[in-house]
């Protein structure tokens, strides 16, 4: 299976939101908005359920929070592929994140090795 880190740890490839951009799954858009919605309180439509991965180098979309990412923002100005490669890491603000998503820390952690 395909894995895309994002800045903060995130395995794009596993997110909704990439699959049905990736696949223009219009079912799996209907689905991820309303379960966004419930969950995260996300206030779109499906048609914003796309998005082409975080760091990758190309102009596509990028759904909802990941568009205006400080985590994505911070590691493009210093041209880093991830959080992981920062000698900051990690900074504090991160580190909130971390202590929450267990699976993001894990993956940088593991690209740190």
């Amino acid at each position: 299976m395909e894995t895309i880190i994002a800045a903060c740890g995130l395995d794009c490839a596993a997110c909704p939101g990439y699959i049905a951009w990736k696949t223009d799954d219009q079912k799996l858009r209907i689905k991820t908005a309303a379960e966004w919605s419930k969950e995260f309180g996300f206030v779109g439509k499906p048609e914003m359920i796309d998005c082409a991965g975080c760091m990758t180098d190309t102009d596509g979309p990028r759904v909802g929070h990941c568009s205006v990412c400080e985590y994505r923002s911070c590691a493009m100005e210093r041209s880093l592929s991830t959080c992981a490669a920062c000698g900051e890491y990690p900074c504090k603000s991160l580190a909130g994140f971390l202590a929450q998503v267990p699976a993001a820390k894990a993956n940088l952690e593991a690209l740190r090795s």
